[in-house]
């Protein structure tokens, strides 16, 4: 894939499921947290997945459902402490520090967008020491809205400047890519690959990659 990089001056990454592999995320909510609610509250491990499956769904998309505090209190559980547990799983996409080289070395100015929350995006960092990579890391959570609504762009634009036409987005959420599109954002790129254990992802109507290898020619 050949993108126009001599168009674009800034370049926004997505974490999970872009830089970083989303099954430390997936095993996380799917199989570690139930079964710590099942053993706390001394329920079967069916049921506590049953029970909590729906409740995730009821959440998702909203800012409480990437907020660490509020599953905390919901749950009765300290999640920071349970995603220390399995930190061992937190691991970097195939040819992501290339990418940010190459970025780098080109003079892009690069932007971390991300919806986890400060908890999670601190222990993530901790982990990979990617943050050098980034002129700026943003935080959903500190503009208190997720990428999902329209309001995020202009809070993110008047906090840090850039031109929309001159911009490339990456994520693997495809609801948050359409909430950019609408926007105006004019390069936008799909994940089809976001947690390493599972099959390609449908990218719809938007171009997808497998990995940035896909990318790296011409930058």
């Amino acid at each position: 894939m050949n993108l126009p990089w001599a168009q674009i001056d800034t370049v926004m990454l997505d974490m999970d499921g872009t830089l970083l592999d989303l099954n430390f995320d997936n095993h996380f909510w799917q199989e570690h947290v139930p079964l710590r609610y099942a053993q706390h509250h001394g329920m079967q491990l069916r049921d506590a997945r049953d029970q909590l499956y729906t409740t995730f769904r009821e959440i998702e998309g909203t800012m409480n459902w990437y907020c660490l505090d509020y599953w905390s209190r919901e749950l009765d559980l300290d999640i920071e402490m349970l995603k220390r547990e399995v930190r061992h799983l937190i691991g970097i996409l195939p040819h992501v520090k290339t990418f940010l080289d190459g970025l780098r070395a080109a003079g892009k100015h690069i932007l971390l967008v991300t919806n986890a929350h400060q908890k999670s995006l601190l222990l993530k960092m901790e982990e990979t020491q990617l943050s050098p990579y980034f002129d700026h890391i943003i935080c959903a959570h500190d503009l208190g809205m997720p990428k999902e609504e329209a309001a995020f762009w202009d809070k993110l634009r008047e906090q840090h400047p850039f031109d929309p036409q001159r911009t490339l987005f990456v994520d693997d959420s495809l609801s948050v890519l359409r909430s950019a599109q609408q926007y105006g954002i004019q390069h936008l790129l799909a994940v089809r690959k976001p947690d390493t254990m599972k099959a390609d992802k449908d990218t719809e109507e938007f171009n997808g990659i497998d990995s940035f290898a896909d990318i790296l020619q011409g930058l």
